[in-house]
Order: structure tokens, then sequence, then C-alpha cells
């Protein structure tokens, strides 16, 4: 079964990509096998001799993402310090790659969207939310610092003091609180997300590709999202080896408060 799915549909003869994250036994956690699918569905898109005029992104089965697995967070505990770095660079690059596309992406947010998932989110262009999902940049809850390019992506959308909010705190939104806080541009029920970014798409696809694109590229900040995924990279391997980040795991499988002594 594919972790990534990629179709396209012709709507007012306009073709839209639908990329989907498909791996419902674990709530479409982000794997590293699914990183490298995404990469790879995201390649297709951009070298596609007939590219769609939009692109769709969204989770099957009414979930969008649960964040990063937990079994891949585990993994890192046994590597050392250097190879943790050079991988999750490549995981964030592998999923952080849809900012590459040249057409405008909205994302689907249909359902919960926790950590790496909301920062997947945030890479999009435009977001839709659904009223009953639950959004969290929960990284320093797992005493883990924060990744994905989230300290990137929320500096570069709503400024240092909304960063700090949402990453120290970490607390928990609903669909309306991040709408409230402009997070998303739109906020509906479950049901009707994938609909209402539908409607965007189609929106977006009326006006000139050739302008799209080079807007695109006008708000492109490669080099200093690089940046930050490389210092993310080596602030979470410094986690890694931490006895905090062990208790974070334990509390997560025996479903209780962590207890973090700062070592």
């Amino acid at each position: 079964m594919a972790l990534v799915d990629l179709e396209y549909e012709y709507v007012n003869n306009k073709k839209i990509a639908n990329l989907s994250l498909n791996n419902p036994a674990t709530k479409n956690s982000m794997t590293w096998e699914m990183g490298e699918e995404f990469h790879e569905r995201i390649q297709e898109i951009k070298n596609s001799n007939d590219p769609p005029s939009c692109v769709v992104l969204s989770g099957k089965n009414f979930v969008f993402s649960s964040g990063g697995d937990l079994g891949l967070l585990q993994s890192f505990r046994d590597k050392p310090y250097e190879q943790n770095v050079e991988d999750m660079f490549r995981f964030y690059n592998n999923f952080l790659s849809i900012r590459t596309l040249p057409m405008p992406v909205v994302a689907a947010v249909n359902g919960h969207a926790m950590g790496a998932a909301f920062s997947l989110a945030l890479a999009c262009d435009l977001r839709v939310f659904s009223i009953t999902g639950k959004y969290s940049m929960n990284f320093v809850k797992l005493a883990i610092h924060p990744g994905m390019g989230s300290t990137f992506l929320l500096n570069e959308l709503f400024g240092r003091d909304m960063a700090n909010y949402l990453l120290m705190l970490g607390e928990t939104l609903s669909g309306e609180e991040a709408m409230k806080l402009k997070i998303c541009h739109d906020c509906v029920p479950l049901e009707e997300v994938k609909k209402r970014a539908m409607e965007i798409a189609i929106t977006l696809s009326e006006s000139g590709p050739i302008a799209m694109r080079l807007l695109k590229e006008t708000y492109s900040n490669y080099k200093e999202l690089q940046n930050a995924l490389r210092r993310e990279a080596e602030a979470q391997a410094k986690c890694f080896i931490t006895e905090d980040f062990m208790e974070s795991i334990y509390a997560i499988q025996e479903k209780r408060k962590p207890n973090y002594s700062g070592k």
C-alpha cells in the first residue's frame, strides 16, 4: 500500500493534484518511508509534462496526521549524534520539498495535525482546518526541540511573538481558535474541509500560471529555511540522547504525564 497517494482530477477544465497521506494504522504518522514516498510524489508533480495548476494536500480516513511516528522517534535514541543530525535533516527536506512546487498548494487539514504535521500544513500556501480538529506544536512537551521547519515557518508567517506562543507553550488549539489567530484561512466542519480546499484551489487555478509561479519564487526563502532545518536537526539530535526524551517516550507508552529532570 502506498503511504502517499497522488491523484489528478479536472474541475472546470483545470487540472488539480490531490496529494494524500495514507497510513491509517498509525493515524498517518510521518515515518521515514512516508517521507521518501512524499518526496517522490513531489518530484512527479514537478516533472510532469502536463503539470497541475494547483495541489491540494490532505490526509486519508479523515485524519491529517498525528505527527512524527513514535517508532521513528525511539530509533534515534540508538544512533550516534552525527547520524541523527543528517537523518533528521533529510527527513525534514523530504516533506518540506512541498515548498519547491512552482504552483500553489492548499492544505486541507482534515483532522488533527500535531507537531511535524502542523509544520507541514504551515509549509503550504493556504490552509483549511476542521472545526473539530486539534492542532499543536507539542515538541517541547515531548522534551525535544521543535523541528520540521517550525521555528522558521512560524516566525516567517506570524512573527516571533506567535512563534513563542505556539512553540514554547505547546498548547493544543481547536480549529476555531486557529482561525481566530489567522493560522488558517478557513475553518469548516470535518466533512467539508476537502471541498472547501478544492474551491480555493479552483480559484487559484483561474489566475495566470506564470504570474503565480513568479510570485512563489519571490516568496522563496530556501537558503534561510535550510539554515533553520540544520539548526533544528542539530538541536533535536542533542535532545534524543537525554534522559528527558526517554521519559517522554515512557510517559506516552504508559499514558501518563512526564516527569522531566533536566538531564
